[in-house]
């Protein structure tokens, strides 16, 4: 026959079946009172960890709130220098647009010129013409009237001709 194992106050095991036995009254009032203990040092814990918490919560709130001064910070010094920096490229864009309108200027201004030389060249290149033209007409009437007057001057004009 097999002797019952016992597993723990109140429970044995009997082969594979496992019996409860009943608590005796002064059991009872053992285990009630453990419990109540156990339950009051399991909230005189959580009261600790509550006063622990508590005790650093100024702590981390003044760091939080450093942190977070240095942030606001960083923040507006950013802000500025993006500040700084649009105005200058807006500066170097004003510059720029006055620049370029002036050498726009510049541009027209030598495209007139160019074209007032080239009507002046055109003028100059009519008035060659007309002077050549008017060259070869005295030079025909000359020749014309060395021809009328001697003959033998004629016959030189004919074979230089």
């Amino acid at each position: 026959m097999m002797l019952p194992v016992v597993i723990r106050k109140g429970l044995e095991l009997h082969g594979n079946v496992l019996s409860f036995a009943r608590p005796s009254a002064t059991d009872c009032g053992t285990t009630a009172l453990n419990l109540v203990y156990q339950a009051a040092e399991i909230f005189s814990s959580i009261e600790d960890h509550a006063r622990e918490t508590e005790a650093r919560a100024p702590v981390v709130v003044q760091e939080r709130r450093r942190r977070l001064k240095v942030a606001e910070k960083r923040i507006e010094t950013a802000e500025r220098a993006q500040l700084e920096i649009i105005n200058e490229a807006d500066c170097k864009l004003q510059d720029a647009s006055r620049a370029l309108k002036q050498a726009q200027s510049r541009i027209v201004a030598a495209e007139d010129q160019l074209t007032a030389v080239e009507f002046r060249a055109q003028a100059a290149e009519a008035e060659a013409r007309e002077a050549k033209q008017a060259l070869a007409l005295v030079e025909e009437a000359i020749r014309r009237r060395l021809l009328c007057a001697s003959p033998e001057a004629a016959s030189r004009l004919n074979a230089v001709a």
